[in-house]
């Protein structure tokens, strides 16, 4: 075995980590009869050849001997094997793809180029391993075959003639999953596919293979599904749940044969950490791969909001905990990416919270913090939760500041006011928790009770180098209630700032200051000296602090128009914001600002356009700047409709009225985004869809917006 692999010139090449004079150690560590040293070799292959997916010439060279590994039954694990050639030659670039790419980029993309046709190349191999005695080589060969064989025509066929004679449920699920990426992969053949696939959906077959091929109906031919399909997947997970139960793992004695397979799970690779992650999720479900298809299924539904929604509540309602768990985590993603009337699905969400079974209640309390406003159906069983748990109110983690539970920024999250006692509880804490400010800001007025607990304990942070991490959550409270009789304790912070992060302390600090108004008059000494220097970040948000204390116009102004030149495009966005603060009174900075509306960053353009607008109050030539970046960046709607909705769609014009038409229209959410999410997506969408509907109201005027 490995003929040649001395002959290579590994030691010229690279891989993640610098010279790939290593792969024919990990190469050897394949075809290795220890489990743990095979793992460690893959967990090389992953994280140091094909790190990330990446090509190297390393890996290209590796080819023709992972080949070798796949088709010699003496090597155990093939499968993994099969499963790395996969990822290896399965990567598509297509032309979008080429036209993005920059001259550091095309060399990797010849790469895969190169993989992919040394890959399909050798990819008929894969037919003959589709029928081997490993079910862990023929779980992988179907997605192989699908994935790389250049024959499409003779992978369908060879995966409708499989399937009748294969015996194991997870390789007949792989066979159904195979003919979707084939249907996916070469349109023309995803008519013949979607035929099959509805046979096997109606027929009498297991209800595992057929909510398999309705996953892959709704991925290749979803206009093939049955009108009811949420009644017969319904159905399917009634019967999958009437079948045996699947016992529960034993533990392994770490002597005799078995040894090895302790060994397995307690190596420190990331592979082996995957596997560990994933029998510990899998472990007492009767259908582990149940979830994976249903989320299949959801992903091709895609749009259709009311048969997802339906199909979830009805798993929600399932005597099953894990059909429940894999349900409330899909009512998060659906709700993240699609906008729709989620009351009642949000409502059995907040059923979850009261649940024995500990991943599902915390599940739940996760999908809920992410919701903001529209967890309000879930209300009263987040408060249940909250005040029947005071052990949940604080996470503490291994690294990292102490953080507020999910239960807890849920319920605060919504305005709620009985969430102030664990707040209470957080404040007297000796690390107050990092987010415990953020959390008051959502409460309003109802928090005013925990403004002499925010100020008593910023009075007594130390103003040494970890000043700010004790002080910033503190200050973020204090700002958020506007607490005016704190400004002695802000001022004490803002003129003792550490040098470490003290340019972040001192900027929490003027926010603060700036929040109090004229509360803050004692500041204002302080505020003008840091003024004297214009230009600066400091000056700028002294400047606006000054501002807002006192009014003075004339003396904040020269600060902020000089902060427009600033070398940081941050700090000229800062100065546009606090001009545009100034209303009328800035109008003397209208041709500064109307010269950055053809700067090259976009944030700038539109923070200019909206200042210039509050210092004119003309629309001709604020409008068109807000709609271009409206279309260009989607992030940027947010800002662009509160703007907007101030100039009410009179004031904007007939393209912006349209604009925010077209966005309500829309059921995607704007932020959504394939792959990932962040946790305040939802938040900043209906926030969004709350200014078009104010904006298009005629609302007008020149306040600010909440």
């Amino acid at each position: 075995m490995f003929a040649g692999i001395d002959e290579v010139d590994w030691a010229s090449m690279e891989h993640a980590y610098g010279p790939a004079d290593d792969v024919p150690g990990l190469l050897q560590g394949l075809a290795s009869a220890d489990p743990a040293e095979r793992e460690s070799a893959l967990d090389g292959m992953y994280g140091a050849v094909h790190h990330q997916g990446d090509v190297y010439a390393c890996t290209l060279a590796c080819i023709p001997f992972l080949f070798e590994l796949v088709v010699d039954p003496g090597i155990q694990d093939r499968g993994s094997v099969v499963e790395l050639l996969t990822s290896i030659g399965g990567i598509d670039l297509d032309e979008d793809d080429e036209d993005d790419l920059d001259e550091d980029e095309i060399e990797g993309a010849a790469n895969y180029a190169m993989a992919a046709a040394a890959v399909t190349a050798g990819a008929g191999v894969f037919f003959e391993l589709i029928a081997d005695e490993d079910p862990g080589v023929r779980l992988a060969a179907p997605l192989a075959l699908a994935t790389l064989h250049s024959h499409p025509v003779r992978v369908l066929a060879l995966l409708r003639e499989r399937l009748p004679v294969e015996a194991d449920d997870e390789v007949r699920l792989a066979l159904v999953e195979a003919a979707g990426r084939v249907a996916l992969r070469h349109r023309p053949l995803a008519g013949q596919a979607a035929d099959w696939l509805g046979r096997l959906a109606a027929e009498a077959y297991a209800p595992g293979l057929r909510l398999a091929a309705l996953a892959q109906l709704a991925r290749c031919a979803p206009d093939s599904l049955p009108g009811d399909v949420v009644r017969v997947v319904a159905g399917l997970l009634r019967e999958l749940r009437s079948g045996p139960a699947r016992p529960e793992p034993q533990p392994v004695e770490a002597s005799g044969p078995d040894a090895q397979v302790t060994e397995r799970t307690a190596a420190p690779t990331l592979v082996g950490q995957l596997r560990a992650l994933s029998a510990e999720e899998t472990a007492g479900r009767s259908t582990p791969w149940a979830a994976d298809l249903l989320r299949t299924l959801h992903v091709g539904l895609d749009d259709r909001v009311d048969d997802r929604t339906e199909l979830l509540m009805d798993q929600l309602r399932s005597p099953d905990p894990w059909q429940r768990i894999d349900a409330v985590r899909m009512s998060g993603g659906l709700i993240r990416a699609w906008r729709g009337s989620y009351e009642g699905l949000v409502r059995l969400v907040g059923v979850q919270l009261t649940d024995p079974e500990p991943r599902l209640a915390e599940a739940a309390s996760h999908v809920l913090e992410e919701l903001f406003g529209l967890a309000a159906p879930a209300a009263d069983a987040l408060a249940e939760r909250v005040a029947a748990d005071p052990g949940g109110w604080v996470r503490e983690w291994a690294s990292g500041p102490p953080g507020l539970g999910s239960s807890v920024k849920a319920l605060a999250r919504l305005g709620d006011a009985r969430v102030l006692p664990a707040l209470a509880a957080a404040l007297e804490r000796p690390e107050v928790p990092h987010d415990v400010g953020f959390t008051i800001g959502y409460l309003g007025g109802t928090a005013a009770p925990l403004a002499g607990a925010l100020r008593r304990r910023l009075g007594e942070v130390g103003l040494d180098e970890g000043a700010y991490d004790r002080a910033s959550p503190l200050l973020a409270g204090l700002t958020a209630l506007r607490a005016g009789e704190a400004a002695p304790e802000v001022l004490r912070v803002l003129r003792g700032a550490p040098e470490y992060r003290g340019e972040w302390l001192r900027s929490a600090a003027l926010r603060a200051l700036g929040s109090f108004g004229t509360a803050a008059g004692c500041a204002v000494p302080e505020l003008r000296a840091l003024i004297r220097r214009p230009g600066t970040a400091a000056a700028t948000e002294a400047a606006e602090a000054l501002w807002a204390i006192d009014g003075d116009a004339e003396a904040v102004l020269p600060v902020l128009i000089e902060g427009l030149r600033a070398e940081q495009v941050h700090d000229s966005r800062a100065a546009a914001s606090a001009l545009g603060g100034l209303g009328a009174r800035a109008a003397v900075a209208a041709p500064r600002l109307r010269a950055l509306l053809a700067h090259d960053e976009l944030w700038l353009r539109v923070d200019a356009a909206i200042a210039l607008w509050e210092v004119t109050g003309q629309t001709g030539g604020t409008v068109p700047v807000l709609l271009a970046a409206w279309e260009k960046n989607r992030h940027v709607r947010v800002r662009v409709a509160e703007c907007l909705a101030r100039m009410g769609a009179a004031g904007a014009g007939a393209e912006a009225t349209q604009v925010l038409r077209a966005e309500l229209l829309a059921v995607r959410r704007h932020n959504a985004m394939d792959g990932g999410y962040g946790s305040h997506d939802t938040y900043e969408d209906e926030n969004l869809l709350a200014l078009c509907r104010r904006a298009l109201l005629g609302t007008t005027g020149k306040g600010t917006t909440s």
